[in-house]
């Protein structure tokens, strides 16, 4: 009776090993495909929208907006003059340029005007296009 205890052990540790190896092969790409559904929360996508992209820049546009009607508003509670709102996110969205970086991106425009003078195109206005280049930072 011992004897075939032993037997039996080996023959069932077999049959699940070969069972569990079936089932790896089988189940192949369920565990790529988890979470990829849109049922379940685990995604890979994200929700937000990317950094610097329209829908980024209206929703923290939005989001100060909220922030400055606070401020307004406990502005008023004190007695103090509201802000005007959409200058003060002007303000607050316009991007800091320091005299370093202006100097940088003067040296920049000065030297595409260059290659461009001798591609035989007219050279651009300089503080039009520094102002262009700096209006380009904003996304960042």
């Amino acid at each position: 009776m011992q004897g075939a205890f032993g037997t039996v052990v080996v023959v069932v540790s077999v049959l699940g090993i070969i069972g569990a190896l079936v089932a790896l092969v089988l189940s192949g790409k369920t565990w790529e495909e988890y979470g990829k559904h849109r049922l379940l929360l685990d995604t890979e996508q994200s929700r937000a929208p990317s950094a610097g992209s329209p829908a980024a820049l209206l929703e923290r546009d939005a989001e100060i907006r909220q922030l400055l009607q606070a401020r307004n508003e406990r502005r008023r509670r004190r007695g103090e003059p509201p802000l005007d709102i959409e200058q003060e996110l002007a303000r607050l969205t316009a991007p800091a340029i320091d005299p370093e970086l202006r100097t940088e991106i003067r040296q920049l425009v000065i030297a595409r005007n260059h290659r461009r003078v001798r591609a035989g195109k007219p050279p651009l206005d300089v503080e039009a296009e520094i102002e262009r280049e700096i209006g380009g930072l904003s996304g960042i």
